[in-house]
């Protein structure tokens, strides 16, 4: 993101985890063959801002898994950018504006412009409870993409075909004079169902690409719930929404998400993941806390998501690069989907938790919250 980002809108959502949801019909996950790449995705429903609400709950014994990958990168255009452009994809400090951006492309399939890939581990014997997939990019760049294309993907699941995917609810869709975001879902159950472990494949994703102030960002993530009689009883819960974080005089830095009826004992383990857009690494004052019922704070963060700069690209779990990806890029320049480990906060028990975002001195977005902790048997 470049200097000139904007000044994003006030967050403002609080919303409770009930004992039970009503959980949406499932979308539509075609199983005939993909459309053509040129084919338009029918008429959803956009809005510029989408609170966050709860997607998905459960209790149950079992837990929850996550695939996830970027799907575009920078690349070097000139000699001189050739190892700056090496450097960041292996980590180093880089934001998406400095670069010239170009789609990744995993699949060496000429009827798509963009595929990356990602391994889901659904532990074996696991029965899928649920699947959610996410995808999200930046339609302002070099380029003006259309937004037509914004509620479609192509996904395949480990050795099979593209299906299409066609988002089922609300897409968020904010637009103004930097940048063009978006964010897109699906119910993809079945599809996970049947697919399982291994390398999901996700392609077409509408992402503008080039290389301007406002940066090219944009990527997908797989949220995955899952039975299996061996493992601890766990509550499970996903939210998302579409929401700006912003930082600067005048304006609310960031928000809430309060998550009550955990009964989570005294020692209980948990985790927590999130998935955010445009957050650039080094860009200072990005931050993730949560409060237990108790009134301790705690700072979620580790060794590469520091406490203020927790959104900076990266896809991490408990700190680790834990699953594999095709690319696998370090640092993501502008995609965040990293897991937490939320066990400090349940130290003395919870009935509730309060997540605590603010955003960074240049501003991002918050697309998903998937929480998992410890129930009581």
């Amino acid at each position: 993101m470049g200097s000139s980002r904007r000044i994003l809108g006030t967050l403002g959502l609080l919303s409770c985890l009930a004992l039970s949801v009503n959980v949406p019909a499932a979308g539509a996950v075609a199983g005939a063959p993909a459309a053509p790449p040129g084919a338009r995705s029918p008429l959803v429903k956009e809005a510029p801002r989408v609170p966050f609400t709860q997607r998905y709950q459960a209790v149950q014994h079992g837990g929850l898994v996550r695939a996830s990958n970027s799907s575009i990168g920078c690349r070097a255009v000139e000699a001189e950018q050739a190892e700056p452009c090496a450097e960041v994809n292996k980590g180093a400090a880089g934001t998406n504006g400095d670069y010239e951006m170009f789609y990744d492309e995993v699949d060496k399939d000429p009827d798509t412009y963009n595929s990356t890939r990602a391994e889901l581990k659904v532990p074996a014997g696991a029965k899928v409870s649920y699947a959610r997939l996410y995808w999200g990019g930046n339609l302002r760049v070099g380029e003006q993409k259309p937004p037509e294309d914004n509620g479609r993907v192509l996904v395949a699941e480990p050795g099979g075909a593209y299906k299409e995917v066609l988002a089922d609810t609300v897409i968020g869709h904010r637009t103004d004079a930097a940048g063009d975001a978006y964010q897109a879902s699906a119910d993809v159950t079945p599809l996970v169902r049947k697919g399982g472990a291994g390398m999901w494949t996700v392609a077409q994703l509408n992402i503008a690409m080039g290389h301007s102030d406002a940066g090219a960002w944009g990527g997908w993530t797989l949220v995955v719930a899952y039975e299996h009689p061996q493992e601890p009883v766990r509550r499970v819960s996903v939210w998302d929404g579409f929401e700006g974080l912003a930082a600067g005089a005048g304006e609310a830095a960031g928000g809430t998400v309060e998550l009550t009826g955990l009964d989570a004992a005294p020692g209980a383990r948990g985790r927590v993941g999130v998935v955010a857009y445009d957050g650039d690494r080094g860009t200072l004052g990005d931050s993730l806390t949560v409060t237990a019922d108790s009134g301790r704070r705690v700072s979620l963060s580790d060794e590469e998501n520091p406490f203020n700069d927790v959104m900076n690209s990266t896809i991490t779990e408990f700190g680790d690069h834990s699953f594999v990806r095709q690319p696998e890029h370090m640092n993501n320049l502008g995609y965040d989907a990293d897991v937490f480990d939320l066990s400090p906060a349940l130290s003395g028990g919870a009935r509730s938790l309060t997540f605590g975002f603010t955003g960074e001195k240049q501003g991002h977005f918050l697309g998903v919250l998937f929480v998992q902790t410890d129930a009581r048997r």
